[in-house]
């Protein structure tokens, strides 16, 4: 089994690659090193996977067709894990186009290389921002998901229309993963957990949006991994016999499913500031926003069919979390 993984330098990338490299895999890292975020943190994660021989590492852009096909022809992955993509729900509103290149043109290339060089399973990251405005919870891969509330999360449904079109027409069995708020160790600076750790330490106040009233299904970063790696060999298959009146809306005719992967335990966000605040053993100044364009008042992950199909269910909780990764966090920046 050879594994392609796009986004490798990435945060989830980065931790997957490293799980399945301990595993003895053979692992195709590519990513594109952008600056969205501090490449030196990249270029960190990536000096950790460089050190194993059955990892290889090309920089290439998703968006890049001929970068793409070359990796494909060259080293012919029998499965493919693609993370890469522009992230963050905010910044979709400043900069749209960046989220074009690398979330659409990016998947329809790895989704053409996969139709001309054949992959015995192709998953691939989506979101619970597909779940945009929807009011019932738990959030269920069941629901309707067509009212998104922002860019990055109508790329995302995209990404799983898409998909479902390659999977009926070409047959490559495709799985798509709705994370759910991700967090942990070598984890993104733009999240909240990772800049309200910086302002915290530094003595600075800190936003709340929506002046505290939200909740989401924070999801550590090694129950993620845990999730993709137990679903590699479980390709979906199609049944013939789908029927959207009594079939579950994430199969198909098509070799195509749909997963959440997240912590079914919505946490308060002041619960996960009175956690942060209590692993750093420091307290600090809030101010109190009006909710910002683009972000939902909850999320909520319904795991049910994660459980009954591999046995799995994240489980780690906030407190737990955020002590790994503030214990990391004061290593990696020696404080």
């Amino acid at each position: 089994m050879k594994i392609l993984i796009t986004g490798a330098a990435g945060f989830i990338g980065f931790h997957l690659s490293k799980k399945l490299l301990d595993q003895s895999y053979q692992i195709i890292g590519i990513d594109n090193l952008n600056e969205y975020y501090d490449p030196e943190l990249k270029k960190s994660r990536l000096e950790i996977l460089g050190k194993y021989n059955n990892f290889i590492f090309q920089k290439v852009d998703l968006k890049d067709k001929q970068a793409v096909d070359n990796i494909f022809e060259i080293y012919q992955p029998t499965h493919v894990i693609n993370l890469a993509a522009q992230a963050g729900v905010r910044y979709s509103i400043e900069n749209p186009y960046a989220y074009v290149d690398s979330n659409l043109t990016g998947f329809m290339n790895i989704l053409e290389a996969c139709r001309n060089l054949p992959v015995n399973h192709l998953l691939y990251a989506s979101s619970s921002s597909v779940y945009g405005g929807n009011k019932v919870a738990p959030f269920s891969t069941n629901h309707n998901v067509d009212h998104p509330v922002s860019l990055y999360a109508a790329t995302k449904k995209s990404n799983e229309l898409m998909a479902h079109t390659y999977s009926h027409l070409y047959g490559i069995p495709t799985t798509g993963l709705r994370f759910f708020t991700v967090y942990g160790p070598y984890g993104r600076p733009d999240m909240a957990y990772f800049s309200f750790t910086k302002d915290i330490l530094a003595g600075k106040t800190i936003k709340v949006f929506n002046h505290g009233k939200m909740e989401r299904d924070f999801t550590y970063v090694d129950d993620i991994v845990e999730g993709i790696v137990k679903l590699i060999d479980k390709a979906p298959v199609a049944n013939k016999e789908w029927d959207e009146s009594k079939d579950d809306l994430s199969t198909s005719f098509a070799p195509y499913k749909i997963y959440n992967i997240g912590n079914n335990n919505p946490v308060p966000l002041m619960r996960f500031i009175n956690a942060l605040e209590s692993a750093l053993g420091k307290k600090t100044e809030k101010v109190y926003m009006d909710m910002q364009p683009g972000d939902v008042l909850r999320t909520y992950a319904d795991v049910s069919d994660l459980e009954r199909d591999i046995d799995f269910k994240p489980n780690t909780s906030i407190e737990e979390g955020l002590g790994k990764f503030v214990e990391w966090y004061k290593e990696y920046y020696k404080i």
